[in-house]
């Protein structure tokens, strides 16, 4: 007499210890441009980050953070902004920040054309 013994599902483990699957999945869609900033940082030791980031893309997902970006309207955003008008100080830190997001874009094999970068 045989047991059969059911073989070990290894996607059920490595999906137990995704970031987003970890802590409060409203921390992915906050508006608060603080919790939006720790959900990106969560997802920089995610072993399905590009995966994540490059089905986003695909999908041309509204809002959220994905793949370590956040999504707004459907365009990679560098930052999410505060309500209210910016300040200038803000503006220019914006241009920095766009330039950072194209450089992690392309590191990640997504071509600029294949992701609407908000301006």
């Amino acid at each position: 007499m045989s047991l059969a013994l059911a073989p070990h599902d290894v996607s059920v483990e490595i999906e137990a210890n995704l970031p987003c699957r970890k802590f409060d999945p409203d921390l992915w869609f906050s508006e608060s441009p603080a919790q939006l900033e720790l959900a990106k940082s969560l997802c920089g030791d995610c072993p399905l980050r590009v995966e994540c980031l490059a089905g986003a893309v695909e999908r041309a997902e509204p809002w959220g953070v994905w793949g370590g970006e956040i999504f707004e309207r459907g365009a990679v955003v560098p930052r999410k902004r505060p309500r209210g008008r910016p300040r200038k100080a803000d503006v220019a830190r914006d241009a920095e920040l766009k330039a950072e997001t194209e450089e992690r874009l392309a590191a990640n094999g997504l071509e600029r054309d294949a992701v609407r970068l908000a301006a």
